[in-house]
């Protein structure tokens, strides 16, 4: 028999299987689960237009690491690794160094990113008006929009799966 690593990012990071219960409710909702996978999919397609796969892990690893959520910020930690971005871009990114960021579109975008995760109120018009001045057209500040919310979910899932996990396993 072999085993093989699930496919779903979320029961991957959080260790489930089918034996556990929390797999069990989690997996009730089979809808929202697929529909989890394919939103995570799509915003991480390489072939997705706009914002490159690059600047769109970036924006999630930042997402995570400010959140905070080891978990989902070494999981995109190392897609970032796997595509080859400098380590020191990493490196500043994870350590919350983006004064360190020389190129102005993504210091803008990590910038936008760090107030709508750290302080909403921050993110108002002027700063959205900020992102079209970088560079980014109305699709990519939507998109970023979009992956900042998908993020901000999916941490929320991992913590709280996360949790029930462990007291299952205490039980």
């Amino acid at each position: 028999m072999t085993t093989t690593q699930p496919t779903d990012t979320i029961d991957r990071l959080v260790g489930l299987s089918p034996t556990l219960n929390t797999y069990s409710v989690r997996h009730q909702r089979d809808k929202v689960v697929a529909a989890t996978q394919k939103s995570e999919e799509g915003l991480f397609d390489p072939t997705l237009p706009g914002l490159t796969l690059a600047e769109r892990l970036l924006v999630a690893l930042l997402a995570c690491t400010l959140t905070p959520s080891a978990l989902c910020a070494a999981e995109y930690r190392q897609r970032l690794v796997d595509l080859n971005v400098e380590k020191s871009l990493i490196d500043h990114i994870s350590n919350g160094a983006l004064e360190q960021i020389t190129d102005a579109r993504l210091r803008s975008i990590l910038t936008f990113t760090h107030a709508l995760i750290t302080d909403p109120v921050k993110a108002d018009k002027a700063a959205l008006q900020a992102l079209p001045i970088a560079g980014l057209s109305t699709p990519e500040v939507v998109t970023l929009a979009q992956l900042i919310a998908f993020v901000s979910y999916q941490v929320r899932v991992v913590a709280g799966l996360n949790a029930m996990k462990l007291l299952e396993l205490q039980a």
